[in-house]
């Protein structure tokens, strides 16, 4: 009883998008009508569910019940309440032949469902312990490679405005020799979706033994995090045979501003007038609006 009570308790969309691999040809079809569109389902009878996806009635029952549902009418509910917890990730692998208008709505869709996932799922005290950590930095260094490297970079441009030192290295050499030469007090944010890249754990391992704070923004169940004085753990689901991992890299931006906002917050209004010096500094490089 436990664990279906558990089991009930899960997003039922992504329960759905998880197991579409196994089921079987008609139960398919039953969940591909489903994350067409469903907030239409919710309004399905069981008949006109049956043919939207081209099946009987009972294969409806039966796809209901494989989901600890007790009858059509339960899972509509439960349905409704999942669409209600947040934006589901649901049907959004691009396909060879999908339109333009099709990929394009299926990548917008997955990013702004990847970042809702990801505000529910971050570690608020994780944030506040990072960016305590960051504010007292005597130097702060962004590690990324790959398609990391431009959220090291990003970091990079923001944090320079706080009068810490601060550089980012996409080069792994450059990172394991950055993290030998560190010491106590510096901090080291070492930027990774998978978190499996033998030499960023080895680069971890590396900083931690000379001192210095390691902040990960990576998968929290990665080897990376287990490296990590600080873990800001973010997921995203990539489908990444057909086009570049983006959601994840659009995660990992908006974490930065999170703790660039959060520095900004700590320093305090006398700081304000530092960063509009800063920003004023460039009114001159600009054409003025018309």
């Amino acid at each position: 009883m436990a664990a279906n009570q558990s089991h009930r308790d899960d997003n039922l969309l992504e329960d759905i998008q998880a197991r579409l691999d196994s089921l079987n040809k008609s139960e398919r079809k039953v969940a591909e009508a489903i994350l067409r569109d469903p907030s239409a389902a919710t309004r399905y009878s069981i008949a006109a569910l049956a043919r939207a996806a081209d099946v009987s009635e009972p294969t409806v029952n039966r796809f209901c019940r494989g989901f600890s549902a007790t009858g059509f009418p339960d899972f509509k509910i439960r349905l409704a309440q999942s669409i209600a917890t947040g934006t589901p990730y649901v049907g959004q692998n691009v396909e060879p032949d999908d339109t333009v208008a099709e990929f394009a709505d299926k990548i917008m869709l997955s990013t702004i469902a990847s970042l809702d996932k990801a505000r529910q799922s971050l570690d608020p005290k994780a944030l506040a312990t990072a960016i305590d950590y960051l504010i007292q930095a005597k130097q702060i260094n962004f590690f990324g490679m790959g398609g990391s490297a431009s959220v090291a970079l990003d970091a990079q441009h923001k944090f320079f405005r706080f009068n810490i030192p601060v550089m980012s290295y996409d080069d792994a050499l450059m990172q394991r020799m950055v993290a030998a030469g560190s010491q106590v007090g510096d901090v080291i944010v070492l930027i990774s979706y998978t978190g499996r890249t033998k030499e960023t754990v080895d680069i971890a391992k590396v900083a931690r033994e000379n001192g210095a704070t390691v902040i990960g923004i990576t998968n929290p169940e990665s080897p990376l995090a287990d490296c990590c004085t600080v873990v800001l753990g973010v997921t995203a689901p990539e489908d990444t045979e057909v086009y570049m991992p983006m959601s994840s890299r659009i995660i990992h931006l908006t974490v930065i501003d999170i703790l660039a906002t959060g520095v900004t917050l700590k320093r305090g209004a006398d700081f304000l007038g530092h960063l509009k010096k800063i920003k004023e500094s460039l009114k001159a490089t600009r054409f003025p609006q018309s």
